[in-house]
């Protein structure tokens, strides 16, 4: 264990309400790809199948205007059916289970906190295993919308198109679940930001919320927030969090 991941594993042991907030870097070592890396969706390295720029596929606009092409991008890059949770999931669900972590804030849609155990998860950007017919309102899982895979628009049965409960851009977060975020980050004791380059807004500005003492931030590449963390990981979060949580 390197001396940093020591000072976190203290840290954790010093703490009593925990809060974790965390980006696609959480879910990479899920083998799901995130967007801003060198890899990533949005990278230049990765072949053009499109003829949009992912930021104009994933839009409110785009779905609304040309649906079955929005859905063509959708279940070939943002839905990972067979994914499951690493360490880093499985460590902050025992984490919880301990009585010290209050919340898992994610910018993540992929569920895999849940599958891993967590309880208290707040998904900033939605889930792709809740859906909704925008006609009726009728719920669907992922497995059933995974039926519609390469079949065109999925359909509910009253007819109307079946939207997933993920925000979109020009879409705003959800209410609840953000306020329920910035109770969990104004009351925590200790803050971990894992996974996430925090260039992503309104999400990333939920840590000004956070008027604590220890910010332990773990991602390989630097963030906005470094000036101000105590604690600062460039490893694998899998990896830290598995041999800090004991």
């Amino acid at each position: 264990m390197t001396e940093a991941i020591a000072r976190l594993s203290k840290l954790i042991q010093q703490s009593h309400r925990i809060a974790f907030f965390g980006g696609a870097g959480v879910s990479t070592e899920s083998q799901i790809p995130d967007f801003r890396s060198d890899e990533g969706l949005y990278s230049d390295k990765q072949e053009k199948h499109y003829p949009y720029p992912p930021e104009t596929m994933l839009s409110h606009t785009f779905f609304r205007r040309n649906p079955e092409m929005f859905y063509q991008y959708y279940f070939d890059k943002m839905v990972y059916p067979n994914a499951k949770p690493n360490p880093a999931h499985v460590a902050l669900a025992k984490l919880e289970q301990q009585g010290k972590l209050a919340a898992v804030i994610t910018q993540n849609i992929d569920g895999l906190h849940q599958q891993a155990g967590s309880k208290r998860v707040y998904e900033l950007h939605g889930s792709v295993h809740h859906n909704t017919c925008l006609h009726c309102g009728k719920k669907y899982t992922l497995n059933e919308m995974l039926q519609w895979k390469g079949k065109g628009i999925p359909k509910c049965s009253c007819g109307g198109i079946i939207k997933p409960d993920v925000v979109l851009y020009e879409e705003s977060l959800d209410g609840n679940v953000l306020q329920k975020s910035i109770r969990s980050i104004e009351s925590a004791d200790l803050m971990i930001v894992g996974g996430t380059s925090l260039a992503v807004y309104p999400a990333a500005g939920l840590l000004q919320y956070y008027g604590g003492r220890e910010l332990v931030l773990i991602n390989k590449t630097a963030t906005p927030y470094d000036r101000r963390a105590s604690l600062i990981i460039r490893d694998s979060i899998g990896k830290v969090l598995e041999e800090a949580i004991k």
